[in-house]
């Protein structure tokens, strides 16, 4: 058993650390044109948004522990709307960073994952967003939303752990595009609410509250996040 152990570890580490082969370019544009595909029509999006908003709930989460707050849970809701809730002082460094990390949470996270695909590690990138999903579900406080993580995470053990490297390859580009083109449309959906007189709790406002700067101002940071995050990361895409 030991000599097994002492066998499988290093493949495995190998296997999360090695590169594996650039797929066709057919297959990059394929996965692009499919992103499009579940972000632009209204009634996909409707569906497909749920993705985002675990994104986007799971970046204001990250942030608030890696600043040293309290994380006490994360809800998500049918309608993709969703809430973190997070203890510590209702001001400061620390709480501007949490309420700032959900709309660029989703295009940050293409960023990286585009990075990733660059250098050939689609095997880590499944395996880490798994893990993000994992400790995610922990703190997950209602029944939409563990189905919602079990649902996501579960397509990508799936596709970690049974399919073929090619299959994988398609899988995570077309993750990471919709990352990308899914983190451009939220900063869009919040400008036309605020101009209609709606949202006015939203992380625009609140961070509004905390740095008495103007909400508009946030939203342009959301706009240039996600925007120059697709740029950058469609880039690292198409090169690779």
């Amino acid at each position: 058993m030991d000599s097994l152990a002492a066998t499988a570890l290093p493949d495995l580490w190998d296997r999360l650390t090695g590169a594996q082969p650039d797929p066709d370019l057919w297959v990059v544009l394929a996965t692009l044109v499919a992103a499009l595909a579940v972000v632009v029509p209204h009634s996909l999006w409707r569906l497909s948004r749920n993705a985002i908003t675990i994104a986007h709930e799971g970046g204001h989460g990250l942030v608030a522990l890696l600043t040293g707050r309290q994380l006490t849970g994360i809800r998500l809701h049918s309608d993709t709307s969703g809430l973190t809730v997070s203890r510590g002082k209702p001001y400061g460094l620390g709480m501007i960073l949490t309420a700032a990390a959900g709309y660029t949470a989703p295009s940050l996270l293409g960023l990286g994952g585009a990075a990733l695909l660059a250098a050939g590690h689609i095997t880590l990138l499944l395996w880490v967003a798994t893990a993000l999903l994992v400790v995610m579900l922990v703190m997950i406080r209602n029944a939409y939303g563990v189905l919602t993580v079990v649902l996501t995470g579960g397509a990508f053990l799936l596709v970690s752990w049974l399919a073929g490297p090619q299959v994988q390859a398609g899988f995570a580009y077309a993750v990471v595009w919709f990352l990308l083109f899914g983190g451009v449309r939220p900063p869009f959906e919040l400008q036309a609410k605020r101009a209609r007189g709606g949202a006015g709790d939203s992380d625009a406002d609140q961070l509004s509250r905390l740095t008495h700067v103007p909400a508009g101002l946030w939203l342009f940071l959301f706009h240039a996040v996600s925007l120059c995050s697709l740029i950058g990361g469609g880039r690292w895409l198409l090169a690779g």
